[in-house]
């Protein structure tokens, strides 16, 4: 196997051996071990260093490219933004700098920072790498002081922001060491894919005008904003919306329809501004984007993106629910498909695929993509890679998803895991139905509050975050690392999803890290007990019932009854096989409890602590520290 990439990183990294002037650079002792807080280091020898014992490593048999997709079903996953995860004060003066280090290395997050944080990640347990969007940033309208990494600029260029200039080699060159070097350790990656937004000044837009939505330069559209409909125009709405009825759907006023532009005939960009000139020589501009649904969402408006158009369709020139999500009927004649949009949306996973050897997609806002362009997309990135796996930015885990090729969504675990009533709820329904497709097992990602945003105070984040992610670890799901949850990170990446007002006057949109410079708190300052240790103690118990675990069949989801509400049982059965989860959801106060069994007498052995707790005449009396986690294999008369 070939990894010319990485031998020529270390090959750069070997000519770098000292900070020129002498000037300390810190990285945090949790990347390369197992102690908090910092140690200074010479860049090249111990970047060096890593990448030798990577590319010493036996590597993995090999992924079998022609089988099924069958890996993703058994993924245990690691959710990383490049730019924030590996981001880090080197010099210690308390900022993450934008420009460079005197010696050439940058404070913000890397790729090759990444490849360095690729043992780390596998120690874990996981074993595979899922990265947020690394391509090219808009720059108009900005948001924050580096952008947001869904913004794409052009969807065929890695950020060079990602690289470091001390070694002198592209982002694109780094990227394929990354890849080369996951590989090495037995670790696939998955891209996350931006293809239903473009940045406001996309380098699409000059060449293909009719690629998106633009508005009259007219003192009217200068009030451009979501559409507003009447309570009894909603209300028909969500009625032919919930029973699938797409035909003739309400739509906005003809003021607002009025305030769009046909495709302009020239483009022409100046300082940083994208005008477009009509035939009848009228100006008009890019459309932004906002959420649309539901169709009276007040999110703030995405002023950095627009939507691309996916339709030609003369009636339905403007960007509404019914144009860019909940498509109506009228869309779905080929003679409306923006083609020459598609073909190039549909050429780009394959372009990753040669360029890079990537081993999987997950799809962002997939559920917002035209049926056909979706199968389209997948089918095409099939065609010589048979086992790349698709994830879809999806809530619903239904066979529909499934059949459109995808192998995964990202469910509604984080919205409901909090709370034990919902969660129940949740579980009840997926005993009854079963589990179409696998869905991501986490309490949050990038778009959410973090658990130990929602439980503030240190023990409390933490015991709660360890009580979320061993009950996630034994559902019929992908085991799912969002990067910082085991340092026990509370401060939110973006404010998306499930934020009130409060959290949006407490976290201005331009410090958040998804725009801006940030960093973990690697060294521990707040945080002396990370839960790496925890996270693979319970992955590894995990691995040895997985086939238990990943039987999603109805019946496989059971919820005991135990005595004490904050205790949280669930039992994973799969034929005569049977596994016990009991959790205590409490983070600040210990839980005593009683569960009844069909059994009268036996020693049960909890596989987390390695010891045995006896039930006795039908019942096991529990007692929980807060947020603590036992498993136990039962009997097989059960």
């Amino acid at each position: 196997m070939q990894h010319t990439h990485l031998e020529t990183l270390l090959h750069r990294l070997r000519q770098l051996r000292e900070t020129p002037n002498g000037k300390p650079y810190h990285v945090p002792k949790l990347w390369t071990g197992d102690q908090t807080g910092v140690e200074a280091v010479q860049p090249g020898p111990y970047y060096a260093e890593i990448v030798e014992k990577i590319l010493d490593h036996p590597g993995p048999i090999s992924f079998d490219r022609d089988q099924n997709r069958s890996w993703s079903r058994h993924a245990v996953v690691y959710n990383l933004f490049v730019r924030l995860s590996t981001a880090f004060d080197h010099n210690l003066d308390g900022n993450i700098g934008l420009p460079p280090l005197s010696s050439g290395f940058r404070e913000t997050g890397t790729i090759l920072k990444a490849i360095a944080l690729l043992p780390y990640i596998d120690s874990l347990g996981a074993d595979t790498v899922y990265l947020l969007p690394l391509t090219s940033i808009g720059m108009v309208n900005r948001k924050g002081n580096l952008g947001s990494p869904y913004a794409v600029k052009d969807p065929f260029t890695i950020d060079p922001l990602l690289d470091e200039p001390a070694l002198g080699l592209t982002a694109d060159f780094l990227l394929k060491a990354f890849v080369e070097a996951a590989h090495l350790l037995g670790m696939r990656v998955v891209f996350e894919f931006v293809f239903r937004t473009a940045a406001i000044d996309s380098s699409w837009i000059t060449d293909h005008p009719s690629w998106f939505y633009w508005l009259w330069e007219t003192e009217a559209a200068k009030a451009y904003g979501p559409p507003v409909f009447d309570a009894a125009t909603l209300n028909t709405i969500y009625e032919k919306v919930d029973k699938h009825d797409h035909h003739s759907l309400p739509a906005p006023s003809a003021d607002y329809t009025g305030m769009f532009a046909p495709a302009p005939g020239s483009v022409r960009i100046e300082d940083s501004t994208v005008t477009g000139t009509g035939r009848d020589g009228n100006s008009c501009h890019v459309a932004s984007a906002f959420s649309d649904w539901p169709p009276d969402d007040r999110q703030p408006p995405w002023t950095d993106v627009t939507y691309l158009k996916m339709h030609n369709h003369p009636d339905f020139n403007y960007i509404a629910y019914n144009t860019i999500r909940m498509y109506d009927s009228a869309l779905e004649d080929p003679e409306t498909f923006n083609m020459e949009l598609w073909e190039t949306i549909a050429s780009i996973i394959p372009w990753y695929q040669d360029n890079f050897g990537i081993d999987g997609a997950m799809i962002d806002m997939g559920h917002a993509l035209p049926e056909q362009l979706k199968k389209r997309v997948v089918e095409t990135a099939r065609r010589n890679r048979p086992d790349f796996a698709f994830w879809d930015e999806n809530f619903d885990p239904t066979p529909d998803v499934r059949d459109e090729g995808f192998d995964g969504v990202f469910g509604s675990l984080p919205f409901v895991i909090h709370d034990t009533v919902f969660i129940r709820g949740l579980l009840n329904h997926l005993n009854r139905t079963g589990v179409a497709l696998p869905f991501f097992g986490t309490g949050e990602n990038h778009n959410t509050p973090r658990i130990c945003h929602r439980w503030p105070g240190m023990e409390t984040g933490r015991n709660r975050a360890a009580f979320v992610f061993a009950l996630s670890a034994v559902l019929p799901a992908i085991p799912f690392i969002h990067s910082g949850m085991e340092l026990c990170e509370w401060h939110p990446v973006n404010l998306g999803l499930n934020f009130d007002d409060n959290d949006r006057a407490r976290f201005p949109a331009e410090t958040l890290p998804l725009f801006s410079a940030y960093s973990y708190d690697w060294n521990g300052a707040n945080n002396q007990q990370p839960l790496n240790a925890h996270i693979s103690r319970i992955l590894s118990i995990r691995n040895r019932y997985a086939e238990l675990i990943l039987c999603g069949e109805s019946g496989s989801i059971i919820l005991p009854y135990v005595s004490e509400p904050d205790l949280f049982a669930v039992l994973r059965k799969n034929g005569n096989h049977a596994l016990l989860f009991i959790g205590n959801s409490n983070g600040e106060e210990e839980r005593t409890g009683t569960i009844e069994f069909s059994f009268p007498d036996a020693a049960l052995r909890d596989l987390v602590e390695d010891r045995d707790h006896l039930v006795a005449q039908h019942r096991l009396t529990i007692t929980c520290r807060p947020g603590q986690c036992m498993l136990f294999e039962l009997p097989r008369q059960i």
